[in-house]
Formats: structure tokens, sequence, C-alpha cells
């Protein structure tokens, strides 16, 4: 399945990405096969240099937001500051297989992953097509 994004939203995360050298954070809005606007959040981990966490308040309005006809969350971006922009052991772990999409940016390396139901209730991120216009 191929998702779209503007470059304008790309290049945003990616700069918001490099202006920091703990995890970033933030919520992929927009309808199924469309990302259209992104919500950065605070990443309130107890080690952000290595994990991350959204701030629960930014998760929370965007959820009244949706709600009152704003666009909905359909997955959440973060960094690996000094990985590459695959999926860890720690974001598997974290994951629910709820076909949310799960966009890392890694220096200039940007990647799209779906976490989907794995074998014996893992979950298995599938690589998405990241269509940028």
């Amino acid at each position: 399945m191929s998702v779209t994004i503007s470059s304008l939203l790309r290049d945003r995360i990616v700069t918001l990405a490099a202006a920091d050298d703990r995890e970033i954070c933030g919520l992929l809005l927009g309808v199924a096969g469309h990302i259209e606007a992104i919500a950065p959040a605070a990443n309130v981990a107890a080690d952000p240099a290595r994990h991350f966490e959204l701030d629960p308040a930014v998760l929370i309005a965007a959820h009244r937001a949706a709600r009152s006809g704003g666009p909905t969350v359909i997955g959440h971006y973060h960094s690996h500051p000094s990985g590459v922009a695959i999926p860890s052991a720690t974001d598997a772990a974290c994951a629910m297989p709820d076909g949310t999409l799960w966009l890392i940016v890694a220096g200039e390396a940007v990647r799209l992953w779906r976490a989907q139901p794995g074998q014996g209730g893992t979950v298995a991120f599938v690589e998405a097509l990241l269509d940028i216009r």
C-alpha cells in the first residue's frame, strides 16, 4: 500500500529530527493513504536519547479534534538519531498490531512502516511505500 506525504511535511520532520540529538516524535494526521498534517509532540520518555513517548496531551487533543471533524490520527513519527530508519526491538515491544503507521527518520532517510499482527501475538512491521509529492 502506498501512502502519500508532501515534500514540505517530510522536510519538516527531517528538520525537526536534525535539530535535536534526542528522539523527536509526533503524530501523523490524515486519511488512509494520505498524511495531511503532523502534530509535533514533546518526547516525555525517561530516556529521550534512546526512546520516545508522545506527550499524552498532544494525543488527547488530536483525538478530540478528530471527533470534531478534524483530521484523524493515522500514526506517528519518531527519529533514530544514531540508528537507522527501521523499527527497533523497543519499537516492536511498544507497538500494537493495529495497522498504525510508523514513520521513522534517521538522518535524511525516511521510511514508513505499518504495525501488523505477527506470529504468536507479536508485532510485524511491514514497510509501506512512502510517496513523497
